[in-house]
């Protein structure tokens, strides 16, 4: 009633404020695909359903979906046995039955294979999954039922690969008793294929036992790389602020992981952090393959910056053009690096935000296609207070990854610096900060300071325009000694170096091909062609 006397120039501009709050709350870039109150499972009949509800077979308020991963028309979702009535662990949905909205989650390759306990033939309780080039879905059974104290083992650990072409079960091997310890907990996986199909591995962290472990396929084997501290969680980490909850989880470690695209020397690197941890650490697979380096390679391991306040992390990915795309959840949020750039929080960008709908953001990936799947389940009120089921708890996204990293920091195609909009937390002042720390990345100089990273905590601005290609490529004096420019898209992408100072260890980070057109703007021995070609101001003109 008081709003009938304001007026209209008034209700007008507040109108527009709340046009733009609401704006400022909403992924925008990132498209809801899937979305539940509660999960449903596709039980063969209605009657069997009631039946596993009567039983207790079936609680759906007590199902939380954790990881996702995309494979044709499938979705797979993964569904932790944390509670009682969990009736399938590892699910998919069916996208061509199912556009959007709330569907049935069908147990995946059937309803046997996901019986808790039959250690040999199901898999008891499942995480985060990948699928790899090979079309095969690789999945760890950790063999738990309950979470925290309610833990039990019924089976050991067990890593389970499917054939997605057959839907059968190809390989299960059980880690070794030395692979864990009393306080073992994975529920991360990374997958990486070299030359051939065969010549795969994966990696394990182990968030509580404070460890990483390599499976491999050709040698049907596994081994542990323990104690390292960069494993361990930090100390001044362990507090966090989210859904409006405040807890600790300060013993978490080793979680989150991406590869890198293959190297120019045939490794890749993979990059992870710790829970309870705002830094990011790599290490090349040339390390992790070699069962011999287990005890001997603490130096091997490189530290890289802290990301800024408030940017726990629990989820990884990185493209095969080399941009990471992390969850912040925090914030809300997912995040972006390009692996070309330092890291350092003014190279972290924010592709989407949604402080409704993307409240723990839980699993990203990028699928076959390029397109990024993001899940959000609302874990720490699940877990630490009580979801309302009347409202969606649980949601899937999508969208290319292109437009998400258009006009981001992580989109070199626009510019080298990118937009403001750093990770670290609205509410945190930024400082200035140093294109490069010393002792990390070397030789990375840039002609002239950067821009300072601010961030807007009014709202966000409207969806970027899809413009993809850069200006054409201006005429280039031949004294700046360019190795390659392309003529119709202009500049191409720069390399970059990770340098470990103490050791004298180089990782290379390749500057990706974005587009088929786009290029490196200069190989390992032409680094100064392209800084002198920053200095001359031809970059920033045309960024």
């Amino acid at each position: 009633m008081y709003a009938l006397r304001l007026p209209i120039r008034l209700l007008g501009l507040l109108g527009l404020l709340l046009l733009l709050a609401g704006h400022a709350r909403a992924a925008y870039k990132l498209q809801e695909r899937y979305s539940w109150n509660q999960l449903d499972f596709a039980f063969p009949s209605e009657r069997l359903k009631e039946q596993a509800i009567a039983s207790g077979d079936y609680i759906p308020q007590n199902a939380l979906p954790v990881g996702v991963e995309h494979f044709g028309n499938r979705l797979f979702v993964t569904v932790p046995r944390w509670r009682d009535g969990i009736p399938a662990t590892l699910t998919y949905i069916n996208m061509d039955r199912s556009l959007s909205g709330s569907p049935e989650l069908i147990p995946y390759p059937d309803w046997r294979s996901n019986t808790a306990g039959d250690c040999a033939n199901s898999i008891t309780t499942a995480y985060r999954i990948k699928v790899d080039e090979c079309a095969r879905l690789w999945v760890l059974d950790t063999g738990t039922v309950g979470i925290g104290n309610t833990t039990t083992n019924p089976c050991p650990y067990a890593v389970n690969v499917f054939d997605l072409t057959t839907n059968t079960r190809i390989r299960r091997y059980e880690l070794r008793p030395e692979d864990t310890n009393p306080n073992t907990f994975i529920a991360n996986i990374a997958v990486d294929v070299g030359k051939t199909c065969d010549d795969a591995m994966a990696y394990f962290s182990d968030e509580l036992g404070y460890g990483l472990i390599t499976y491999s396929w050709e040698q049907n084997k596994s081994w542990r790389f323990s104690a390292h501290s960069y494993f361990f969680p930090d100390p001044l980490r362990g507090d966090y602020n989210i859904a409006g909850l405040n807890f600790q989880w300060g013993e978490e470690g080793i979680f989150g992981m991406a590869l890198s695209p293959i190297r120019s020397d045939g490794y890749r690197t993979l990059y992870f952090s710790p829970l309870a941890s705002h830094r990011q650490f790599a290490v090349s697979t040339r390390i992790l393959r070699d069962e011999s380096r287990t005890e001997d390679s603490y130096h091997d391991f490189i530290a890289l910056d802290e990301r800024g306040p408030n940017s726990h992390t629990t989820a990884r990915v990185m493209s095969d053009d080399g941009i990471e795309l992390f969850n912040l959840i925090d914030q809300n949020a997912v995040g972006c690096w390009h692996s070309s750039m330092p890291y350092t929080p003014q190279f972290h960008g924010i592709v989407d935000r949604d402080d409704v709908g993307l409240v723990f953001p839980a699993d990203v990936k990028i699928d076959e296609n390029k397109n990024v799947w993001v899940l959000s389940d609302r874990m720490p009120v699940f877990l630490l207070s009580d979801l309302d089921y009347n409202d969606v708890n649980f949601r899937i996204y999508t969208a290319p990854l292109g437009v998400l990293i258009e006009n981001t920091v992580c989109d070199l195609r626009n510019n080298v610096y990118g937009p403001s909009n750093s990770v670290n937390s609205p509410n945190q002042q930024q400082p200035s900060l140093p294109i490069a720390p010393p002792n990390i990345y070397k030789p990375y100089r840039p002609a002239g300071p950067p821009k300072k990273p601010q961030l807007s905590t009014s709202w966000a601005p409207a969806p970027p325009s899809r413009t993809y290609l850069p200006a054409v490529s201006p005429s280039v004096d031949p004294g700046q000694s360019l190795s390659s420019v392309s003529v119709s898209t202009g500049v191409e992408v720069p390399k970059a170096y990770v340098f470990n100072q103490h050791n004298g260890l180089n990782y290379e980070t390749s500057g990706p091909h974005l587009f088929p057109s786009h290029q490196s703007i200069a190989q390992r021995e032409g680094l100064k062609s392209y800084v002198n070609a920053r200095q001359a101001g031809w970059w920033h003109h045309h960024h």
